[in-house]
């Protein structure tokens, strides 16, 4: 146990960051005086763990146990006291043979392990088994299996005293279980639970929900929250098949892996069907067999490749909850989650593909794409951020992952049919995929299954968009798929409410490509900023500009030109010269410096030695902001950086640029960079042969006021600048 103890000792410098914030939110105070033995102040988990491969579903029921107050010189000891039983007694595997010498040795000793019980019907007597120490055979009174019937099924983490006596028997274990306190749930409280649901208003209830999943609820707007509690939904609901794409970086497989101990996650996302299913060598049932959640990591991915069998069992399970490997049906009630990174950004894959585009072939397939109940949107979740994360108080998530579990015997998929009438070209996959969702939200949010019509309603219009948008990409997929009507009307209302995805809403031509009658998709227009239209020679918005008329006979007759694009009317204004500007000169922006020279380009080079500190980063990504605004966004813009390196070099110029590289990646700007000692010229080049030589390079604005509040920030047009000037010219 030494090493334990040396870890624990190591975090005892930072048990001042530790203490509860003086000024604890009411909504903190609730949840604990509501939930005092099951709740933990979040971000004492982190500063506790340290090295210590406990679960940190464990640790936290012990920082419930022992630290669940907001009092500062309570909290204080308590941590201390989580920290002294996790140095005495977690059993490291490494240290097994040490733990169970000192067992001997000493007579009785008390240990941290997952133990798992079992009937031996030879002996008439149940058995534990030690997962970390490796002994097995204990004999268990049976008061203690009636008392702790989980012991029985998957296993509990669990503070046991074991003492040893060898009576020479060899058939005899040694060991002997003198007391066993579990130190996570072991018992359904959801009586209790849902009773004290109704403390709480439904917003104070979602925001508890997101402190208890490790998130501050204060950085996140409701339709963020819904979304982060419909990653939820397949530890309540049965049999739910869930989907999410979009950037790294956004925390997809993260709940999966860390928030129950009934959740498998599978790295990769290759599995075989023998360990998903069934064995059939020995007849074992595989994964869906024993947990409620088997999540696929990594799952998208066009190189990969998946065993079609696999697929095809895939497809049955997913549909009829059963599965056959050529012997007997069998059934399972694992939900199926799917979770991947996305190589393009929203706009290129409905442009180019669809929004299942990176999917390994053999799941790219309608058959199997129909079997979703809700597609996540990944792309509309940020980047996590240290700012994210909660310091208040939320459920230990194991006495969480209890109820949820428990909460799975329930359904509410039709309590919404009191008050709405989903639209009859549903299909039956759709209004399943509807309700399955929707009976998941209700039992997160409204567990008695108690709510009105307005308060089911944004649940209901959540559910249905999650399944719209699957069946939406199927029908690009396969042309043998229907659109169907995905709306509601409420009880005594003449008229259905239309449900839309939000990418339909920004991109309705690229959504619907083809469709004749979609209005022009203003979101996918080029448009300089307003601010410029009161400066000298700004560049004209391209969405206010109108052809010219024609005058004269000879003009009236003539043929009809064809009309160009907003793009390609903006490239016109593009011309080879000279412009300077003189120190303390306003109304410059980038926009107008640079917006018709790169707004068809598809790669940009910037060269400039000095983009080194934070202001000039800050440079960096305005002109990205730029490029964002006048390239197509339909298309991947490639835009690479040479620069230098400060002397010495400053880590935080590598974290910055990686920071942009990885933020513009979501929006479609693959942003990269190099760093070179013999940088003398600053200029932009792009692949339409134009160059820009930049005297000062993109540092052209005199210092101002970064401050939030201050409208210099997010106006450039107000900056004074520098003397500097600009060099356009064209290589063919």
């Amino acid at each position: 146990m030494t090493g334990m103890n040396d870890t624990m000792q190591n975090h005892d410098t930072a048990l001042d960051a530790d203490k509860a914030p003086a000024d604890s939110s009411e909504l903190d105070r609730k949840i604990v005086d509501a939930f005092p033995e099951y709740t933990v102040r979040k971000d004492l988990v982190g500063k506790i763990k340290g090295n210590a491969l406990v679960p940190s579903y464990v640790l936290e029921y012990l920082i419930g146990q022992y630290a669940a107050t907001t009092d500062a010189a309570s909290l204080d000891a308590g941590v201390s006291r989580v920290r002294q039983i996790l140095a005495d007694n977690y059993v490291h595997r490494e240290e097994a043979n040490l733990v169970q010498s000192k067992i001997r040795e000493r007579g009785r000793y008390s240990i941290i392990d997952r133990v798992q019980v079992a009937l031996n019907e030879k002996y008439d007597r149940y058995e534990a088994s030690f997962s970390n120490l490796g002994i097995s055979g204990v004999t268990v009174d049976p008061a203690v299996v009636k008392k702790n019937p989980k012991l029985l099924v998957a296993g509990v983490w669990c503070k046991c005293a074991l003492g040893y006596a060898y009576s020479g028997d060899p058939h005899e274990v040694p060991w002997q279980l003198l007391k066993l306190v579990p130190v996570q749930m072991s018992h359904d409280d959801r009586e209790n639970y849902l009773t004290l649901r109704s403390r709480f208003t439904t917003q104070e209830w979602i925001d508890l929900l997101m402190q208890s999943i490790g998130f501050n609820p204060d950085m996140f707007g409701p339709r963020a929250k819904l979304l982060h509690l419909v990653r939820m939904i397949p530890f309540v609901e049965r049999n739910y098949n869930l989907i999410e794409l979009g950037p790294k970086g956004t925390g997809k497989s993260h709940i999966y892996s860390e928030f129950s101990p009934h959740g498998m996650l599978i790295s990769g996302g290759e599995v075989t069907a023998a360990k998903l299913f069934v064995n059939n060598s020995n007849n074992k049932i595989g994964l869906v067999g024993y947990w409620d959640i088997v999540a696929f990591d990594e799952f998208a991915g066009k190189a990969k490749r998946a065993d079609k069998a696999l697929v095809d069992i895939m497809k049955n399970y997913m549909a009829n909850k059963s599965f056959s490997r050529g012997k007997e049906m069998m059934q399972g009630e694992a939900s199926m989650v799917f979770v991947g990174n996305t190589s393009h950004n929203v706009p290129y894959m409905l442009k180019n593909s669809d929004l299942f585009e990176e999917l390994p072939k053999q799941y790219h397939d309608s058959a199997f794409l129909d079997r979703i109940h809700y597609y996540v949107p990944g792309w509309e979740f940020e980047q996590i951020r240290g700012e994210m994360f909660t310091n208040g108080y939320g459920f230990v998530v194991d006495y969480l992952a209890e109820i949820l579990h428990n909460l799975r015997n329930v359904d509410y998929g039709a309590a919404y049919e009191r008050y709405f009438t989903l639209s009859s070209s549903l299909s039956t996959r759709d209004k399943d995929g509807v309700r399955k969702t929707f009976s998941g939200l209700m039992k997160l949010i409204y567990p008695t299954g108690e709510a009105s019509a307005d308060e089911m309603e944004p649940l209901l219009r959540c559910a249905i968009e999650g399944r719209k948008r699957v069946k939406d990409q199927l029908c690009r997929i396969d042309s043998t798929m229907a659109e169907v009507d995905f709306s509601y009307t409420r009880r005594g209302a003449a008229e259905a409410t239309a449900v839309r995805t939000l990418e339909e809403t920004e991109y309705p031509r690229l959504y619907w490509r083809g469709r004749p009658d979609e209005d022009e998709d203003m979101g996918e227009t080029t448009e300089g900023t307003d601010a410029e239209s009161t400066s000298g020679d700004s560049v004209q918005s391209p969405a206010s500009r109108t052809e010219p008329v024609a005058s004269g006979n000879a003009e009236s007759h003539a043929a009809p030109q064809p009309k160009l694009s907003a793009r390609e009317q903006l490239a016109l204004k593009a011309k080879p010269g000279r412009r300077e500007y003189q120190e303390g000169q306003h109304g410059v922006s980038y926009d107008k410096l640079f917006g018709p020279w790169i707004c068809k380009a598809k790669s940009i080079t910037i060269c400039d030695a000095y983009i080194r500190k934070a202001y000039q980063i800050r440079n960096l990504a305005e002109f990205l902001e730029t490029v964002l605004r006048f390239t197509d966004r339909t298309e991947e813009i490639r835009v690479h950086l040479i620069t230098s390196r400060d002397n010495p070099p400053d880590e935080r110029q590598d974290d910055d640029l990686a920071y942009i590289q990885e933020n513009y990646r979501q929006l479609g700007i693959v942003f990269s960079y190099e760093f070179s000692g013999s940088i003398h010229d600053r200029s932009i080049r792009t692949d339409t042969g134009w160059v820009i030589d930049l005297g000062r390079g993109l540092d052209i604005y005199q210092r101002y006021d970064a401050e939030w509040f201050s409208p210099l920030l997010r106006m450039p047009v107000l900056r004074p600048v520098k003397n500097f000037a600009v060099n356009y010219s064209r290589v063919e």
